[in-house]
This record gives C-alpha cells, sequence and structure tokens, in this order.
C-alpha cells in the first residue's frame, strides 16, 4: 500500500493540517497519513535574510521520506526562500517525492490585513496542488486559473481556482494510474 504523507515542520495548526489531508485524498485518491512533526529547521535558518532555505530543508525530507510514500508534504509557519528569489511560497523536487509549503506569507496577517482562516486555507490547497503537481512531473501551466500556472505575488496566487485544467488534470491522473500500477495490490499474483 502507497500513502501520501503530509508533516508539519515545527508547529502548525492541527486544524489546518486535517483540513489539507482531507482534501489531498479527495485529489488524488490515496489514502494520507500524517507523520510526526519535524522540529524547528535550525540547520536551514539564513540569518542574513531571517529566512529558511527550501532547498536545505527538502534534502533533508529526501532523507526521511517514508518508502511507502507517493509523496511527501510539509507544511511550516516558517518564510521561505532560494537563492535567486526574496521567498517563495513552496518548492518541491520536479517527477520527485517530496515537496514543502509556506503558510507564512498565504495569510492575511502578513500583509497587515485582518486574519480570514477561509482565504488562507485556499491559498495553502492551491499552493499544495502546485507542489504536489511538480513531483507528478507537471511544469508551469499557461492558463492562469489553474493551481500550475506561475504565482510571484499574493494576487496571482488568489487568481488561481482549486482544479487542474484539463490539460494538467490528464497529466495528474496518468501519473496517479502508473503509480496505482506499480503498486503490490495492482500486480499480477505471481509477482507478488
Amino acid at each position: 500500500m502507497k500513502y501520501i504523507y503530509l508533516a508539519a515542520i515545527g508547529i502548525v495548526d492541527d486544524d489546518t493540517l486535517a483540513t489539507l489531508e482531507t482534501s489531498l485524498w479527495h485529489e488524488f485518491g490515496f489514502e494520507v497519513r500524517r507523520m510526526r512533526p519535524f522540529g524547528d529547521p535550525s540547520y536551514a535558518f539564513d540569518a542574513q535574510r531571517n529566512q529558511y532555505s527550501s532547498t536545505m530543508i527538502l534534502r533533508e525530507l529526501v532523507r526521511q521520506c517514508p518508502h511507502d510514500a507517493v509523496r511527501l508534504l510539509a507544511v511550516t509557519e516558517l518564510d521561505l526562500f532560494i537563492p535567486m528569489l526574496s521567498f517563495i511560497y513552496g518548492q518541491a523536487q520536479l517527477g520527485g517525492r517530496v515537496s514543502i509549503v509556506s503558510l507564512s506569507r498565504l495569510r492575511q496577517e502578513f500583509y497587515t490585513l485582518p486574519a480570514n482562516r477561509t482565504l488562507a486555507l485556499s491559498r495553502l490547497m492551491k499552493e499544495a496542488l502546485h507542489e504536489l503537481g511538480h513531483t507528478f512531473g507537471l511544469t508551469h501551466c499557461i492558463e492562469k486559473g489553474c493551481p500550475m500556472s506561475l504565482a510571484t505575488n499574493i494576487h496571482q496566487l488568489d487568481l488561481k481556482g482549486s482544479d487542474f485544467c484539463s490539460g494538467c488534470s490528464i497529466l495528474v491522473r496518468e501519473s496517479l494510474d502508473m503509480i496505482r500500477k506499480q503498486t503490490p495490490e495492482h500486480l499480477p499474483e505471481e509477482r507478488k
């Protein structure tokens, strides 16, 4: 049996993780299992930027990814960066198994606006789909309403829909079908 694993890095609200867990199960059709939270990734902290290197965190996630994981999605409240950008909402291994999403800039409070939990959860789901889409081999989509479109600011992220466009949806389903065929319960009896 294969699973999508969900893990917090640091402290993440349990209700947020539970909502994401249910949404991922509905979207991808694999049982979602929650891992024990990872501690503070001090190894990835850049004092000059006051941010955390998502690339360094991804390396650790690769090391800790369970053998029965279809994918591992980590969620954190920490502000993330890669060297060429001032911030990122998330990062994933293209065609790999691990990804990370940051709630830091998905919350209205970051922009000194009143909290809006519904909006933050909507943004989180779009970003989770985006990063998991990369793990299934998808690149950025030209359709602005697709979760796979590029978002370099919060307004672009808010323009995205919560469903893959038809082209990206087909590619994700093909990838999921291949994974399901490779799992032991789908192999012919003599190959188990």
